[in-house]
């Protein structure tokens, strides 16, 4: 007798990126030299977990009572707030935006999910996308479909783009976009101007035709070169669609168990937006119900307190500093070597293309360099690379990636 029903009873137990971060740490502790370029977080030179300490002292200083306390189950209204305007401030979008706060960004993808799509209907991404956006789907009983992530000059396919989403809308009548923007996980891409406005236009045609809602999954927005000229291109839409962003106090505040996130929905209809913000609180209190209080205290005081921001600010921003050496590093030692990736400007990944991934990823775990086989391609996790390592990290992908 099988106690769960068919489609549970063979789930993988691990996480395949989690698996190889544990196997890389078990080898490092045996004494082996290893480069670990798996798991997504910025750690610091020394291999430590690079931590924002006016953080921590802003968690450590939310009073007890709050930090005790149920959150409402939308969210704390302050921490809404503090992100809607950090993130929108300036643009129409700001005026339009409801938020509900999740559990880290993955928990606003849950939402998005559930709430703009029917149960077996299709999600649209990019080819190259985070693995969990596939497990996601699968465990809300909806599907992934991808257009082709790449043209043959490295720029974003926007044919393959526009025909995806063409075809999905007319299977079910309704879309679902999740665009991972800037500085892409996997591949470190981030849009240009251009491709902006052509992705723009092309969504604004498709949603006078059926419902549409685009969610920007923004979880490394802090670490990108520039971080704001992309909202211009979301502003026309929400004369019909919706538009979504994915926010993570993870990467931005360096606290990933926290788990400090918002789904935040810009809807230009007022009734809409009510419905939309109802939605989203009903679906909180079906899954989670409450999140985090004293991380999303910490965070909206962190956002809102000018002295406390500065100092914030100062702090990622040598974080940022040291991100960025090793992209400049990686792309120096690059140059000459053959290797192909996509243009990477910023972020904590970047994507080597392999004929054979996952024959490429062994070859690179005998040498002790652990890297994330996807197919056609290898995920580098540059983040937690130190910066010292990155000439060698790029020998062995040279040497090993076919």
């Amino acid at each position: 007798m099988n106690l769960l029903p068919d489609r549970n009873a063979s789930r993988p137990g691990d996480d395949p990126i989690f698996a190889l971060n544990r196997e890389a740490t078990q080898r490092r502790a045996a004494g082996e030299k290893v480069i670990n370029a798996t798991v997504g977080a910025l750690l610091e030179d020394d291999g430590s977990l690079a931590v924002l300490p006016s953080v921590v002292t802003a968690l450590r200083e939310v009073p007890a009572q709050k930090a005790a306390a149920y959150a409402p189950i939308a969210g704390v209204p302050e921490f809404h707030q503090a992100v809607i305007r950090d993130l929108l401030g300036g643009t129409s979008l700001a005026d339009q935006a409801v938020a509900c706060s999740t559990p880290g960004g993955t928990g606003a993808l849950r939402h998005a999910l559930s709430l703009f799509l029917d149960p077996g209907q299709s999600m649209v991404t990019s080819s190259f996308y985070w693995g969990p956006y596939g497990t996601l789907c699968d465990e809300n009983n909806r599907t992934l479909t991808t257009f082709n992530t790449f043209a043959p000059d490295g720029t974003l396919d926007l044919a393959s783009f526009e025909r995806t989403l063409d075809e999905t809308a007319q299977k079910q009548g309704r879309l679902l976009l999740f665009l991972n923007d800037p500085c892409h996980n996997p591949t470190g891409y981030s849009m240009s101007h251009a491709e902006w406005t052509a992705v723009s236009n092309i969504l604004h045609a498709q949603s006078k035709r059926v419902p549409t809602a685009v969610l920007v999954d923004v979880a490394y927005l802090a670490y990108a070169r520039d971080t704001k000229s992309f909202r211009a291109h979301l502003e026309p839409l929400t004369e019909h669609a919706a538009v979504l962003f994915a926010w993570s106090g993870s990467k931005a505040f360096t606290q990933y168990g926290q788990r400090i996130g918002a789904l935040i929905a810009c809807v230009a209809d007022p009734k809409a937006r009510t419905a939309t913000q109802n939605a989203l609180a009903y679906a909180s209190r079906g899954t989670w119900s409450n999140c985090n209080a004293a991380g999303q205290h910490a965070v909206a005081r962190c956002l809102t307190d000018a002295a406390l921001r500065a100092q914030v600010d100062g702090e990622r921003e040598r974080l940022r500093a040291l991100l960025d050496a090793r992209v400049t590093a990686f792309n120096t030692a690059a140059a000459g070597t053959g290797l192909r990736y996509p243009r990477y400007d910023g972020g904590f990944f970047v994507t080597v293309f392999a004929r054979d991934a996952k024959a490429s990823a062994e070859r690179l775990k005998a040498r002790g360099v652990f890297t994330v086989p996807q197919p056609g391609a290898i995920r580098v996790a540059l983040c937690s690379v130190a910066g010292a390592d990155v000439p060698a990290l790029v020998t062995a992908l040279a040497e090993c990636v076919d």
